[in-house]
């Protein structure tokens, strides 16, 4: 008797787990799919070409005209095949030139004017003034959001660059829609609230770990698999790098890919890296993934339990790969606030083992300086912009870090030659923090912590 209960209980719980992963598989495949209009958006620029993706809610053949003058789209890119998301390919462009385009069917253009365009980056190595911002957890839907967009565009609109875009690119440092990666969350708190930019700017987006809740993140964007945007081939939209004039970028997945020494991420991360080494027109490394190796506010870095020891990890087997290769300036989000480090070099254990010596410019927090040659050890500074759009609690303590607010804003960088400046801009459009380096002529330190 007893054992046909057991046996009965047995088989309910099995049908329960079966009914719950058949609802889960719906759940996710449904939320992968959204049906309606989504505006044109620019992705994987390189010097001769660029991809403009759209959507429609009937189906039909996608077409892209494009030209210098937004009267004269003389030239027509068209997709193969009809559907609802279109993507279109424009290559044999002219390096640094900005063109208009239009989007549509083959009868009419759906989006279309003076404010539909774009600039192709310079050729790879061209030492051109750089600017991107970086948005930081952006994609909840709300008052936050809106306020920090606005103050981002109104500062950009304050501050312009002579005979140039307002913006060359645009970063995220993931969760891009909240609360489960959907494809009508991505709609609502990503692509309609930052339309208006994303005609007109490529966006390089992080994958974070609300937007591996869902399928969408890879349908959505295009990303390069064959260094179609410059840098090295990884074979994979999860992580890849880019070039852009003379900075090289790396983007890595610190959600769903394994991190470990000796792991196929890591492997092309070091081959990219000695790329990049090698090559003496790039002069800065920029570094992006979602969780940030130090921070002390809706995270905790410490933690061995917090987001299943994902940043001990990017800490302990990423951090030092980057610093061997002289890492810049590395960005991550996930703690819903803004914290930004000295100039520092190996620190790859918990906060209590943090050590002055570890800085590198010891006498000042805001303008740092490294050598002109790539060497190994000679500071990084570490950015966690995770308060687009929302914002969290947390002690803010963390002692590597120089600067942690309990502020919503994005961080704008800008590179002139040999010098990066950083300002992190408030929802009410206040520069809260300001930083650069710059390389110099100068020897390599050498750092007593750092075998």
């Amino acid at each position: 008797m007893l054992l046909k209960w057991v046996k009965r209980v047995f088989g309910l719980l099995l049908l329960l787990i079966l009914l719950y992963g058949v609802g889960r598989f719906i759940d996710v495949y449904s939320g992968s799919f959204y049906t309606g209009e989504r505006a044109p958006y620019l992705m994987m620029p390189a010097p001769s070409a660029m991809t403009i993706r759209w959507q429609s809610e009937d189906e039909y053949i996608g077409t892209v005209r494009y030209g210098l003058e937004a009267s004269k789209l003389n030239n027509v890119v068209q997709t193969q095949r009809k559907g609802e998301e279109h993507e279109v390919r424009i290559t044999g462009l002219k390096a640094g030139t900005r063109y208009f385009y239009s989007a549509g069917t083959e009868q009419s253009a759906t989006y279309k004017g003076q404010d539909f365009w774009f600039v192709t980056p310079p050729e790879m190595g061209q030492a051109t003034e750089l600017r991107f911002a970086v948005l930081g957890d952006p994609g909840y839907a709300g008052q936050i959001q809106t306020e920090v967009r606005d103050a981002l565009l109104e500062y950009l609109n304050e501050n312009p660059r002579d005979d140039k875009a307002y913006l060359d690119l645009l970063l995220t440092t993931g969760d891009n829609a909240y609360k489960s990666g959907s494809n009508k969350q991505f709609q609502k708190g990503f692509f309609a609230p930052f339309s208006g930019i994303l005609r007109n700017i490529p966006i390089w987006p992080v994958y974070g770990n609300h937007d591996d809740r869902r399928w969408a993140f890879y349908d959505i964007f295009s990303l390069p698999q064959q260094a179609e945007s410059g840098g090295h081939v990884s074979t994979t939209e999860s992580y890849y790098s880019f070039d852009h004039s003379n900075v090289h970028f790396v983007i890595l997945d610190s959600q769903a890919s394994d991190m470990s020494v000796g792991s196929e991420m890591l492997e092309w991360l070091e081959q990219d890296l000695i790329k990049y080494k090698k090559n003496k027109k790039q002069d800065w490394l920029i570094v992006a993934f979602h969780h940030p190796p130090y921070t002390k506010g809706s995270h905790n870095s410490d933690s061995r339990r917090d987001s299943h020891g994902r940043l001990f990890e990017v800490r302990e087997n990423v951090l030092p790969i980057l610093e061997q290769f002289s890492a810049d300036l590395v960005l991550s989000g996930h703690s819903h606030m803004y914290e930004r480090s000295h100039l520092l070099a190996c620190h790859y254990g918990k906060s209590g083992e943090w050590r002055e010596a570890m800085k590198v410019n010891k006498n000042d927090n805001t303008d740092f300086t490294k050598p002109v040659n790539k060497h190994a050890n000679q500071g990084t500074v570490y950015a966690v912009v995770g308060s687009s759009s929302k914002l969290d609690q947390g002690p803010l303590n963390h002692p590597a870090m120089d600067i942690s607010l309990l502020e919503a804003g994005s961080l704008l960088v800008d590179i002139n030659g040999k010098t990066l400046s950083g300002e992190f801009i408030s929802r009410y459009g206040i520069v809260l923090d300001q930083f650069s380096i710059t390389k110099k002529d100068i020897p390599a330190r050498t750092l007593s912590h750092c075998k």
